[in-house]
């Protein structure tokens, strides 16, 4: 399958593209800069120029397409409590979302759009099928969401993969790093209250595993959780974190998490456990790779 592929250089967009190479489809990767089209080329991807602002630049990639991944979200997780504009940044995906649907109607191909189980309640398990939160953390991106599953009902055969909060392998730049280095600067790993609210988590070769199925064979309509593990608390990731830079690991009470983790509060503070049993049930996937605790312990120090 010749598939259009957004965020083709990003953390999870690489692993994709990777994957789909791997099982013998033909990628089309968009590119903002130049250096975005030299590292394509040199995976051996096709180039197709352009950005989620440049809405023609995506009706033309689709349409010479047979199925689309979009993995692309304009967010510097180093830089963003300065450079971040989330509001802009969430209406320039749901603008893009659009008009990769528009452009895909009445074909019945395949659209795969990246979401997040931080849309969902939480404090519970959270379920594929479970309404989504107008309260949660991530919910200006509930219209992206949104906008994408209303092209099942257009011909499209569309499906929404839900990461969790924790995607972490090689090449991880998100919160587990950030973590990493708030813990170096502050000299302590810390973790809220008594560390229970619990976070779940997925490898990113898992992941973009479950992007590949996606693409292959989700039906219209389809919401999939790309959760490897569903529910690991909290202090958990701070112990490990605090023994491996040799640092003390400390409770801080909720009313300083701002003082203390500044803009990663919001993240620290979230109890997001989530399932994967229906996705793996409808697609056979199958998460196999390293848990994150592990992960984290092996792989994410290997500069100190």
């Amino acid at each position: 399958m010749r598939v259009f592929v957004t965020g083709a250089t990003g953390f999870i967009g690489s692993a994709v593209v990777r994957e789909l190479l791997g099982a013998g489809h033909h990628v089309v990767g968009l590119a903002r800069s130049d250096k975005s089209a030299e590292a394509l080329a040199a995976a051996g991807v096709e180039v197709h120029p352009g950005n989620l602002h440049d809405l023609d630049s995506l009706t033309a990639g689709v349409e010479a397409s047979e199925g689309v991944i979009h993995t692309a979200f304009n967010t510097d997780f180093n830089n963003f409590d300065e450079t971040t504009n989330f509001i802009d940044t969430a209406e320039a995906d749901r603008r893009a979302i659009e008009t990769l649907g528009e452009a895909l109607a009445g074909t019945n191909r395949p659209l795969v759009v990246t979401s997040g189980t931080a849309l969902l309640r939480p404090g519970r398990l959270a379920m594929e099928e479970d309404p989504l939160d107008s309260q949660s953390f991530a919910a200006l991106r509930i219209p992206s969401e949104e906008t994408a599953l209303s092209f099942a009902q257009r011909g499209v055969r569309v499906s929404v993969v839900r990461p969790p909060l924790s995607v972490h392998g090689k090449g991880d730049h998100g919160f587990i790093p950030a973590l990493i280095h708030l813990a170096k600067t502050k000299g302590v790993s810390a973790y809220l209250g008594n560390g229970s609210n619990r976070w779940s988590a997925v490898h990113l070769l898992d992941l973009s595993h479950l992007f590949r199925l996606a693409l292959e064979k989700a039906p219209a309509g389809a919401r999939l959780h790309g959760v490897g593990e569903e529910a690991i608390p909290f202090q958990n990731i701070a112990n490990v974190i605090g023994q491996r830079l040799e640092v003390p690991v400390k409770a801080i009470s909720p009313e300083k998490a701002d003082e203390h983790f500044g803009f990663l509060a919001a993240m620290v503070k979230m109890d997001n456990p989530a399932s994967s049993t229906r996705t793996q049930e409808q697609l056979g996937w199958s998460p196999v790779q390293p848990g994150l605790i592990a992960d984290i312990d092996q792989n994410y120090f290997t500069n100190e």
